[in-house]
């Protein structure tokens, strides 16, 4: 059997090229990520820089700790502070009774920290629970870097584990198309097997052993590669702002050099159970061959969409248009995120190219063909009849459009949405932000301004959870009231004074007067807040609101005024806010990544599918068509194959970023979807020339 599959690939190779790129490349992506992640997850043990010198740093408070039920119990729950608190005085007093200390003398009288040279456990006994005793690599708590790494890590690990799930979800599709279309090509191959004798369960060995072969050596390639694409990988990211420095350096080279050795286990074993999975349905059809398909020669597909392909393929269909429907009628809030505009697609996509057969007759019949003459027709006519080919190069343009369309589509439509709810929520002539905002040292008479600074503010869910909520702080309750340009759904804007809150729906309470049990930014609490009015969600930045008196030592980025100041020298318009940067390049690299496999795919499929049609070619010649007009018939197909596939994509996007107008709606906030034409056309773009270029090729060599 092992001869066979070995002879086999080898006189076949051009077959299962595209797959084996395919399979390296997502292999050698999840090796990539694996690293990276691996590396992120362990970070090195960095020298502490603000108290090198010291062996014990005394840390303020930076998290608040409160109690929960838990069943029929209780049980203390953490969440961070915005930054770390001054060291509580009498500790400061008694640690600088006992030792020299080691502070900033610029900073404030009680800093967030001071470090020290005594005994840790001396140390720890005096301070108790009133402050963090650090030793070692934990003093590095006490830079200022510290808490910005923490975010950059954050992001770098939804940005590596997306581009790992969206390589194993594009690697199955492509290995399994190019499978699938392969089977269908051999028909022949297998009739005139089972005439020699060969069994159902022999075909289906076969090409499961196939598949094998080609898992292991494409998975073995693809872990080289990934160990080789690591690294560099790392600077890219540094470089791009997506992760922190050091992320390229010492530890992760040691990572990628076989350090952690977890990401090469889980790369190649899933690029073989990709393969065995890809292979699997093709098997189980090429089973199914009898003797008779050995005398076949009808170019006309038959049978193109099994049963089992046919409830596959409406399965995750529905699934994909039910759970946008359940998310958009239970929360609405979730169809912004993008886990949910990430996630959903895929289950639209798969659903729609499963079930892409048969769409392919009726739409290729529907769609307008430039006029050629005989050649329009034939086009129109071939690509109706050979459904699985059309189907097979229509799939991955379905992927690659549906998925530029719906990840920049749902970015930017909830950028835009924010940007338009920004600029709505005020009737300010004029806004500056930034850290250094200050309030005017003269103001025009009769001008109202309004300043504001960002917070936090803690809130019990029910009495089991501990929520922290990002909130704003206004500097004047009367001046804000008066610029505030909200979507207040209950209550007055007027009635915020230092006693009160102004909620949005997502507060558990949130009825006009009701009091809300708070502890702020600080961790200091709790206190007792009245509702003053409450506003809708919108895109997740309308409230809550408290004055500066429930946010000690909160600083002031935003000014707003009904008229410019007097005096020179003050801040300029604020820029409305954009996409962030570092997401807007993570969703490029997607792209590229998607584009990359699509090429692949449509290569490989075009390059099996037109070699094999030498003998139509011929006949096509004998019945009088010149040279060119053959070769226009071949790319004729393959581009309308491509378009095939972009409406299909198009379909997909239309369905997501319908769900996402809806929600944003449902959240009372302004609907400004943004479709990517940009995105998407370039898409298409590249898929029609590869396409093109991919059965030209070989029809220029078949019809010498």
């Amino acid at each position: 059997m092992l001869s066979v599959v070995v002879g086999g690939l080898r006189a076949r190779w051009t077959s299962f090229l595209g797959g084996f790129l395919a399979l390296a490349l997502g292999v050698g992506l999840l090796t990539a990520t694996g690293l990276g992640l691996a590396a992120a997850l362990d970070p090195p043990d960095r020298a502490p820089e603000r108290f090198a010198s010291s062996p014990v740093v005394v840390l303020g408070q930076d998290r608040l700790t409160v109690e929960v039920r838990r069943g029929p119990g209780t049980a203390l729950v953490s969440r961070p502070l915005d930054r770390p608190q001054p060291v509580d005085a009498a500790v400061l007093g008694a640690l600088r009774a006992r030792w020299t200390l080691t502070e900033n003398p610029a900073g404030p009288a009680r800093p967030d920290a001071v470090g020290l040279d005594a005994p840790a456990e001396r140390v720890r006994a005096l301070v108790g629970d009133r402050a963090q005793v650090l030793t070692g690599a934990e003093r590095r708590r006490a830079d200022p870097g510290h808490e910005r790494d923490g975010h950059e890590l954050t992001g770098l690990h939804a940005l590596l584990g997306t581009a790992g799930g969206v390589a194993a979800f594009v690697s199955v599709f492509v290995v399994a198309s190019v499978f699938a279309f392969s089977v269908a090509l051999r028909r022949r191959e297998f009739g005139l097997l089972r005439t020699a004798g060969a069994t159902p369960g022999q075909l289906r060995r076969l090409l499961l052993a196939e598949a094998a072969v080609l898992g292991v050596t494409a998975s073995a390639a693809g872990c080289a590669l990934g160990a080789l694409a690591a690294p560099p990988m790392a600077r890219a990211l540094v470089a791009h702002g997506l992760a922190p420095g050091w992320f390229a350096s010492g530890r992760f080279a040691d990572t990628a050099g076989g350090g952690a050795g977890w990401p090469y286990h889980l790369a190649f074993w899933t690029g073989l159970g990709v393969a065995l999975a890809g292979a699997a349905a093709a098997a189980h059809r090429a089973g199914r061959t009898g003797p008779v398909d050995a005398l076949r020669e009808a170019d006309v597909d038959r049978d193109v969409l099994p049963p089992g392909r046919a409830l596959l393929g409406a399965g995750l269909l529905a699934a994909g248009l039910g759970l946008l429907v359940w998310t958009y009628a239970t929360a609405p809030e979730a169809l912004l995120k993008r886990k949910t505009y990430t996630t959903l697609p895929m289950l639209l996509t798969g659903g729609a190219a499963l079930l892409a057969p048969v769409l392919v007759r009726p739409a290729a019949r529907l769609l307008p063909v430039p006029r050629g003459g005989a050649v329009g027709l034939l086009v129109r006519a071939n690509g109706a009849a050979a459904v699985r080919r059309t189907a097979a190069v229509a799939a991955p343009v379905l992927v690659t459009v549906a998925l530029a369309g719906t990840l920049f589509g749902a970015s930017e439509s909830v950028a835009r949405a924010k940007e338009t709810e920004a600029r709505e929520r005020t009737a300010a002539a004029y806004v500056a932000e930034g850290p250094r905002v200050a309030l005017p040292a003269r103001t025009p008479a009769g001008a109202v301004v309004s300043a504001s600074g960002p917070t936090s503010l803690f809130v019990r869910d029910g009495a089991e959870a501990l929520v922290k909520y990002p909130a704003r702080a206004v500097a004047d309750p009367a001046a804000f009231a008066a610029l505030a340009r909200l979507p207040v759904v209950a209550g007055d804007l007027r009635d915020l004074d230092d006693r009160s809150i102004v909620v949005n729906e997502e507060f558990e309470r949130r009825r006009v007067g009701e009091e809300v049990e708070v502890w702020r930014a600080d961790g200091s609490g709790p206190v007792r807040l009245r509702v003053a009015a409450v506003l809708a969600r919108g895109t997740g930045d309308n409230g809550p609101y408290v004055t500066r008196a429930q946010a000690p030592g909160a600083p002031l980025d935003r000014l707003e005024s009904d008229r410019p100041p007097a005096s020179a020298g003050e801040p300029s318009a604020a820029a409305p806010p954009t996409v962030n940067r570092a997401a807007r390049t993570g969703l490029r690299l997607l792209l590229v990544l998607v584009l990359l496999y699509t090429v692949i795919a449509l290569a490989s499929t075009l390059f099996m599918a037109t070699s094999v049609r030498g003998g139509e070619l011929a006949s096509l010649r004998l019945a009088g068509a010149t040279r060119v007009q053959a070769l226009r018939a071949v790319t004729g197909e393959a581009v309308l194959a491509v378009v095939l596939g972009t409406v299909l994509g198009f379909g997909v996007t239309a369905a997501v970023l319908g769900a996402l107008g809806a929600g944003l709606a449902a959240l009372s906030a302004p609907v400004a979807l943004a479709v990517p034409w940009a995105q998407t056309g370039a898409a298409a773009g590249v898929c029609a020339v590869v396409a093109v270029a991919a059965s030209a090729l070989p029809a220029w060599r078949l019809t010498r």
